[in-house]
């Protein structure tokens, strides 16, 4: 079991920049794949970015292409997740998660607790 423990989150304006980080613990798999996903109340879960630990494969949902990097500490197993250029839209509860490739929502086997990102116009 993969415990998942987030922090960054936090109130910011529009164009301003955050830095989410999840630390794993546990029984972590080399071949699980980390990633974020994000929830705004009344919503389906949506998937943000995702890693393979070796850093080689790296995707992102078209919203944030170009603003958003997802990047992991190997050593710390801790996974990254930098946010710039943030619009109000970006406003969403984030869930750090690992599973299989491709990590979709349905191969997730562990979820974080979630960190709130708001963005402020």
């Amino acid at each position: 079991q993969v415990q998942l423990v987030e922090s960054g989150g936090g109130l910011v304006q529009a164009g301003g920049s955050l830095r989410l980080s999840c630390a794993a613990s546990g029984r972590t798999f080399s071949s699980y794949f980390m990633g974020w996903f994000r929830q705004a109340p009344g919503k389906e879960r949506e998937f943000v970015a995702a890693t393979s630990w070796s850093g080689i494969t790296i995707t992102y949902a078209d919203s944030v292409k170009g603003r958003f990097a997802i990047s992991r500490d190997s050593a710390k197993n801790t996974v990254f997740l930098q946010m710039n250029s943030l619009k109000p839209e970006d406003t969403d509860v984030y869930y750090c998660a690992a599973g299989s490739p491709p990590l979709r929502i349905e191969r997730v086997v562990n979820w974080g607790q979630g960190t709130q990102v708001t963005v402020s116009s």
